[in-house]
């Protein structure tokens, strides 16, 4: 009976199929009509038909949207209750309505923190971690943006680490140095490539300890750590080596980082919130201006979006700003931004952003 259950489902599979996307019209029309539909309503066009289901949970609708230009960006927060537990937030800040909304199904991981969080296409990936009684450990949870699902635990990392940096560069994901059981740790990287399932470890002596800040520019990875976020390397995907960075740039990163247009900006919680501006030209830091506390509360993370960075504060109190219009909007010093005000109570931590474009 099990076996007649089995090829009858198979052959419905086989006669979905066989279906065209849209009745009387051919699959490479539909599919670049289909690709046009903005990704708030995927959700509910995944409930046509099987077909429809799996084109928009595909690669080739997120491969489609991004050739052509029709991608779109959410946000996403890696948060931290009171309790200790750990969530993911979205952010559709195209909406007429923007506000956070909290995704559930969230894999159980027990009062963990030092987790890397990181971006690459349509998923996301939450790496490594240790808890007050659980060591450093090697797991990777995976989260399809485009599915709405968290998948199977993946390939684990080569070496058990906490408290890194996590980058991705040339489609792969770059866990950088923190703490571990292996006492080598801090001065090693894992490169995990989703494609091939498989994660190497390489070492090198200037990835610098107690790694703060990281962010990718010019097919390069940066690094910020040390005593007081004192000491900074650059890591070259084509020569596979970290070097100590420049004197000059290292001095004005003093805070979350984020690229806008191949141009670095860095957000100085020293005192209060000051926006910088890294030039290449003349190899000095500009002072941008500053941001209202009344509208965030730090500690903020940073992410961009086209030509505009969210700062996302303590209960993703969020600020955007708009980097062609900042300087023409600057009131006694202080940046004029528009504000997504949170969206619930609880007292609420957040760990790390990133955006996923489908």
């Amino acid at each position: 009976m099990a076996c007649i259950v089995e090829e009858t489902e198979r052959a419905d599979q086989s006669n979905e199929t066989q279906i065209a996307l849209i009745s009387g019209v051919p699959d490479d029309i539909s599919k670049s009509c289909l690709a046009r539909v903005p990704r708030e309503y995927h959700m509910a066009m995944k409930c046509v038909s099987r077909r429809w289901r799996d084109f928009v949970c595909g690669d080739e609708l997120c491969d489609y949207r991004n050739k052509f230009n029709l991608a779109e960006s959410w946000i996403y927060a890696l948060c931290r209750d009171i309790s200790g537990g750990v969530f993911l937030h979205m952010l559709n800040p195209f909406s007429s309505r923007r506000s956070w909304k909290r995704i559930h199904g969230y894999p159980y991981i027990p009062m963990r923190e030092g987790m890397g969080f990181t971006a690459l296409g349509k998923r996301l990936f939450v790496l490594g971690g240790c808890g007050w009684l659980e060591d450093a450990t090697d797991e990777v949870y995976c989260y399809d943006a485009a599915m709405n699902t968290w998948c199977d635990v993946v390939t684990p990392l080569s070496t058990k680490r906490c408290y890194f940096a996590c980058e991705t560069l040339d489609g792969k994901i770059m866990a950088i140095g923190g703490l571990g059981l292996n006492p080598n740790a801090k001065r090693s990287w894992d490169i995990y490539d989703p494609l091939t399932k498989t994660c190497k470890s390489c070492s090198h002596v200037n990835i610098v300890p107690e790694i703060e800040d990281s962010f990718v520019m010019d097919g390069r990875i940066y690094i910020r750590g040390g005593v007081g976020g004192s000491s900074s390397a650059v890591y070259s995907a084509s020569s596979g080596i970290w070097e100590r960075m420049d004197d000059d740039m290292a001095s004005g990163w003093r805070g979350p980082a984020v690229v806008v247009a191949d141009e670095l900006y860095v957000l100085d919680q020293t005192f209060g919130a000051t926006l910088t501006m890294w030039c290449k030209e003349t190899r000095m830091w500009i002072r941008i201006g500053k941001l209202s506390q009344l509208v965030m509360k730090q500690p903020c993370r940073l992410v961009s979006i086209g030509n505009s960075i969210f700062v996302i504060g303590k209960d993703c109190s969020t600020v955007v700003i708009d980097v062609e219009n900042v300087r023409k909007t600057t009131m006694n010093g202080v940046m004029v931004c528009s504000s997504i005000p949170k969206t619930w109570d609880d007292d609420i931590d957040v760990i790390s952003c990133k955006s996923v474009a489908i």
